[in-house]
């Protein structure tokens, strides 16, 4: 017998803090890729730890269910992280989706990370492995980089250290600020974020 789980949608759980410019991304790609039909998976809903993301007020437009995990109502990181797994499998009961770091301003905590291993994918302004952490387009121009970009990577415990599913390479130009820049950059995460989950689905076999 087929059991519910192997034959509803992989559910794609979005986490976000902020505006969520890539979450619209791949909305926007779910929607006009027919993810449903082809991978039969679907964005499940988008979740925040800032109750004031706008991101939120854009997913609810979408139809897309939307929750809030506030970290400052949590006492540790261990917390925040068990309850934010919680409000995750509300939407995915059966363990079987993908969890999408879209500009979730949030260090996840190991136990987290193992219990959602191979299925939590983030999106990091470098090309990776160069430049892991903050600050990424003001230290490739002080460092002279001819090129930036940015990478889509499994989530491992080691922070921006995860087998990298797909890259951008966006050239620095004479004159560059790193909000010239990063602006550039940005436009490359649009396009490559939902190529590397589309690709990630199809290999899934979702």
């Amino acid at each position: 017998m087929t059991s519910a789980g192997a034959t509803s949608p992989r559910p794609l759980v979005i986490l976000i803090s902020g505006t969520g410019s890539n979450m619209q991304a791949i909305v926007r790609a779910a929607q006009q890729r027919r993810w449903r039909e082809r991978y039969r998976a679907e964005v499940a809903a988008v979740i925040s730890n800032r109750p004031d993301a706008k991101g939120l007020a854009w997913a609810a437009e979408q139809g897309v269910p939307t929750a809030v995990v506030d970290h400052q109502a949590y006492p540790s990181r261990e917390a925040f992280d068990e309850a934010l797994a919680q409000a995750i499998a509300r939407f995915d009961p059966h363990g079987r989706g993908l969890v999408i770091l879209a500009g979730f301003m949030r260090i996840l905590t190991p136990g987290f990370v193992q219990h959602h291993e191979g299925r939590i994918v983030n999106i990091h302004p470098s090309l990776l492995p160069a430049f892991p952490g903050l600050h990424t387009h003001r230290r490739a121009i002080e460092a002279g980089c001819r090129f930036a970009g940015a990478t889509v990577h499994l989530v491992t415990a080691e922070l921006d250290h995860g087998p990298i599913l797909e890259q951008a390479v966006v050239p620095i130009l004479p004159g560059d600020t790193p909000e010239t820049l990063a602006a550039r950059v940005l436009t490359q995460e649009h396009l490559i974020y939902p190529r590397a989950i589309e690709r990630w689905l199809r290999d899934a076999g979702a």
